[in-house]
């Protein structure tokens, strides 16, 4: 998986096209399946809770069965508890086309008492290194957080507990490739990312602690879900509300308030990584990346 971030009873039917709106509040049985772990993976309480574990052996991951395009996705995840160093709990909406796109929400796990790292990073037409990481101001073990993308052809938007932590605008005017051609599944995954997740991979998993544990409850999607069928390839936006969804001045007030506090790397300040200079988006005024 690269520096590798992502929903379900049927709300609507918009159109009998390639996409149709559809809002899921669901069950993990009607909405996701196991993609590999060998048992790792497990749906119980009626559908209702979802566990990935990791040992020495296997991590383990689920995908959605249908893919979307364009959307907001939320899920509610509680990480791996006590030393979870070397860990990533990833949540994530990858197309695997040669032109590679993807949005990430990935957690990197510590040392027991050190915060989690929380990764994000957009890919767009096989172009990455777009990341920004935030140490979260709460303990994501304890209790259920909910972590949400909103995907539009306007702007991505990275949201915990519904508070917009990052946004990542369309820039194509400038020539900043932006993903909004190929459709997604939603991906979640727990592994060993041992060799950099913690401290550039200075700290290794403990596997005595292991089996390490993550898991997720209330998987919702209000989104465009792809079908197979010839026909328009957009969703009629006067229906979702979130389509054309941007930050208000209000909301980029707090987001620049937790950045301040939280965020931890920009892409856009390392000047020692990129040589040449960093992407174009960096150059627009800091409230518009």
């Amino acid at each position: 998986m690269s520096s590798s971030l992502e929903f379900v009873t049927i709300f609507t039917l918009l159109v009998a096209s390639y996409l149709l709106s559809v809002v899921h509040c669901g069950n993990f049985y009607d909405d996701v399946e196991i993609q590999w772990g060998g048992g790792h993976g497990k749906i119980f309480d009626n559908g209702k809770l979802l566990s990935l574990s990791l040992d020495k052996y296997s991590g383990s991951g689920f995908q959605s069965k249908s893919k979307y395009l364009f959307g907001r996705l939320d899920i509610q995840m509680k990480l791996v508890p006590g030393n979870s160093a070397g860990t990533v709990t990833t949540f994530y909406g990858p197309a695997m086309e040669p032109n590679h796109d993807e949005i990430d929400f990935e957690f990197l796990g510590n040392s027991s008492g050190n915060p989690y790292t929380l990764h994000t990073n957009v890919f767009a037409h096989g172009k990455g290194n777009k990341e920004m990481q935030f140490n979260l101001w709460f303990d994501p073990t304890q209790d259920f957080h909910t972590y949400s993308i909103l995907w539009n052809p306007k702007n991505i938007i990275f949201l915990v507990d519904n508070v917009p932590i990052r946004v990542f605008k369309n820039h194509e005017t400038l020539g900043v490739p932006f993903p909004k051609s190929q459709p997604m599944k939603l991906y979640s995954t727990l592994w060993n990312g041992e060799d950099w997740a913690t401290q550039g991979g200075k700290v290794k998993t403990d596997w005595s602690k292991a089996p390490f544990i993550a898991y997720y409850r209330n998987f919702t999607v209000n989104a465009c879900i792809w079908s197979p069928a010839e026909g328009q390839s957009s969703c009629p936006s006067s229906k979702n509300t979130w389509f054309r969804q941007e930050l208000d001045v209000e909301s980029y007030r707090k987001m620049r308030s937790l950045q301040k506090k939280y965020r931890t790397y920009n892409y856009c300040k390392d000047m020692m990584r990129f040589l040449g200079g960093t992407s174009r988006e960096c150059t627009v005024r800091e409230k518009d990346i």
